[in-house]
């Protein structure tokens, strides 16, 4: 890979990234406030579990499936693939995060050479949701599609080791630790996304649906998600 294409991933995957990744749990704040992920290690097995059952299994596959749209110009992929995400965010505090992230990196976009004039009106003319955001920027970059994968779920790791860190709350040495078990999950949970097709992406999670509908009527919470 380019080093070129190596920078561009590192920068998306970044939390510095303006997108308000860090303002979302997703979920993992009312796993904490019900005693489901109250400590490092239920923190931990949590996560993975939320990498392995949603991540994998979801999202990943779509930013791959986008990636291959978004570089082969099927515009027609790109809306379906845009819509299946939003149908299946199921609560409405987990579509407002898909939304609102998927604007701020299309604001983002319009502020760099990443993307071009005609693929930003595309995904403007829908509602954008992040992982088509992202699979737009990431395919400009050039980087394989593994690589770009592996990103993706890098950057998720990061955000939700701090919402881990804030919620729970825990310790800086500790979300370090959280991070080194998501990192050696990430290559398998990226290769199970890859090897699904549009019969096998799904996104079945009760736990979470219910975690979220939950948290939209949580008494105290730092997280918008």
């Amino acid at each position: 890979m380019l080093d070129s294409s190596l920078m561009q991933l590192m920068w998306l995957a970044s939390p510095a990234l303006p997108i308000g990744g860090f303002s979302y749990s997703e979920c993992l704040e009312a796993a904490v406030d019900t005693a489901r992920a109250a400590t490092e290690t239920e923190a931990t097995a949590w996560l993975v579990d939320h990498l392995h059952l949603s991540l994998a299994r979801s999202d990943l596959p779509a930013v791959a499936q986008a990636i291959g749209a978004w570089r082969a110009h099927d515009q027609e992929d790109i809306a379906k693939l845009n819509a299946w995400v939003l149908q299946t965010r199921e609560s409405s505090e987990l579509r407002a995060q898909t939304e609102q992230m998927g604007k701020s990196l299309l604001d983002w976009l319009r502020n760099h050479t990443t993307a071009t004039p005609d693929q930003i009106a595309l995904l403007a003319r829908q509602q954008p949701t992040y992982p088509i955001a992202y699979a737009l920027a990431a395919s400009a970059t050039q980087a394989p599609l593994r690589e770009c994968l592996l990103a993706y779920a890098f950057g998720w790791a990061e955000n939700m080791v701090q919402a881990a860190i804030k919620s729970v709350p825990l310790g800086q040495s500790a979300g370090q630790r959280i991070l080194s078990a998501l990192t050696a999950e990430i290559p398998q949970a990226v290769d199970h996304a890859l090897a699904l097709d549009d019969d096998g992406r799904q996104a079945f999670a009760p736990m979470q649906a219910i975690l979220s509908s939950q948290h939209e009527v949580q008494y105290s919470r730092l997280f918008r998600s």
